[in-house]
């Protein structure tokens, strides 16, 4: 008996022992990992646990950098990141030493929203020649596993990989393609943390604080507390458990595809989107990175207004107001009859003309048309545009179309429109004293009104009439 005793005790010391060692141990957050890309030319801010009191010392290529973790058993460092290129050796060392291989300096981009965000390069078009051709070992792909949280968390599920035809197939189309652009042009790696989630609306992927700071948003407060279950489209659950795990990673910009679930809350989406992407930026510290986003493709959205879409489309324009935002135009490029176009290739591509242009200061056409000005001529009405390029014209060389003309009080109706020069003439022998122009204000639209690089105008508005959207919160 008095030998089980002892053994018992030698026993339960042993566990102890361990369990103490394993608590004292350096563990890493999920999105800091073998395979990753840092961001170049930026301080990398690295972080983790370790038990209260513990000195960590972290190594890149010759740069050193300590920190002791605090009572709650966090720490965190800044280490400058050698030049673009790799592969590189990045170590940490407190009571245990763990070494991360294969690591890379490079651009790297959030790819965010929905289901058009997280639809996989394998449902793409040609899926099987793009698979193939996927080759890209400096292209490191990071895919957040889809959680949702009361609180926000501190690490998310999730492992950096090298692009292969092995690793890419159910990776974030739009997001892929956008990166090897990226890839193509700068000739430097290039990192890509695929966090979206299909369904989801706006303020999912927004903080508490933030939608709590604005009465506008109260509504989906409210809403989210009548659910009896948890579910990806309550306040905030997606950026606690999906956003938060990444911050402070440091990143170039982000790529967003959303706002199908938001369509019947336009008015709303204006305020709430602006405001989602300024909480990012807070919550970052990065100051006003890039955001660039897809403006939503035509698509018949059963038992809605076929003007919600166009109000959405407006709510996307106007976010244009603020600092490093870009707009991928995809009139063109949709499926009135299927929510997810398939020519994600396209649009991964004008969201790279965004970056290209104005995060990295390559000279060349990065956007169609967009609205910037009119003016009553008579009987006719003259829009102008930014972005022209060297021209306007009509897509497939007929006139132009989803133009309508309106009086001051009076109805919207079909209009005739002509290019001049770098402007839109419109007019109609039924409106003699015309005050308002819409452009594709309806949700099939698919106007063929380009520049000279064959990039699409963005649906547009003239007036300030009430939004069939109008206090839907």
């Amino acid at each position: 008996m008095k030998r089980a005793r002892v053994f018992g005790c030698c026993f339960l010391l042993s566990v102890l022992f361990v369990a103490a060692a394993a608590q004292a141990d350096v563990r890493l957050p999920s999105v800091i990992g073998e395979n990753m890309v840092l961001q170049q030319k930026q301080t990398a801010i690295l972080w983790g646990w370790a038990e209260n009191g513990e000195r960590i010392t972290v190594t890149l290529e010759g740069n050193t950098a300590d920190a002791t973790a605090d009572s709650a058993g966090r720490w965190r460092v800044e280490i400058q990141p050698p030049p673009a290129g790799g592969p590189y050796t990045l170590t940490f060392e407190g009571a245990n030493t763990i070494t991360l291989s294969n690591v890379m300096v490079g651009e790297v981009w959030i790819c965010s929203g929905q289901s058009n965000m997280a639809w996989p390069v394998a449902r793409a078009l040609n899926p099987e020649e793009e698979i193939a051709a996927a080759d890209y070992p400096n292209i490191r792909l990071f895919t957040v596993a889809r959680k949702i949280a009361d609180k926000p968390q501190d690490d998310c599920v999730g492992t950096w990989t090298p692009c292969t035809p092995q690793t890419i197939e159910q990776f974030s189309a739009v997001g892929y393609f956008f990166g090897r652009q990226l890839h193509k042009e700068l000739d430097v790696p290039v990192g890509l943390i695929n966090t979206s989630w299909g369904g989801t609306v706006a303020e999912a992927w927004t903080s508490r604080g933030t939608l709590a700071g604005d009465s506008d948003f109260s509504a989906i407060l409210q809403r989210a507390a009548t659910f009896n279950e948890r579910n990806p489209n309550q306040a905030s659950v997606l950026y606690n458990g999906m956003i938060k795990p990444l911050v402070p990673f440091a990143i170039r910009g982000a790529i967003w595809y959303q706002g199908e679930a938001n369509v019947r809350r336009a008015e709303q989406y204006a305020k709430l989107f602006p405001a989602m992407i300024t909480d990012w930026r807070k919550s970052w510290g990065q100051g006003d990175f890039p955001f660039l986003y897809v403006q939503l493709a035509p698509f018949r959205y059963a038992r809605s207004d076929p003007a919600e879409c166009a109000e959405l489309w407006e709510a996307q324009f106007k976010t244009l107001a603020l600092p490093n935002t870009g707009m991928a135009v995809t009139t063109d490029i949709g499926d009135v009859k299927d929510i997810h176009p398939r020519n994600k290739q396209e649009t991964g591509r004008r969201l790279a003309l965004w970056a290209l242009a104005t995060v990295y200061g390559k000279d060349l056409v990065y956007s169609g048309p967009l609205y910037e000005s009119m003016k009553v001529e008579g009987d006719s009405i003259r829009i102008s545009f930014q972005h022209v390029g060297s021209g306007l014209k009509s897509s497939d060389d007929k006139p132009l179309t989803h133009f309508t003309i309106a009086s001051e009080d009076g109805e919207f109706l079909e209009a005739t429109a002509t290019i001049d020069g770098d402007t839109v003439v419109v007019r109609s022998d039924q409106v003699a004293e015309p005050a308002h122009v819409r452009f594709a204000w309806t949700d099939t639209a698919e106007p063929n009104l380009v520049n000279d690089a064959g990039l699409p105008a963005s649906p547009f508005r003239t007036d300030s009439r009430k939004l069939v959207t109008a206090g839907e919160r």
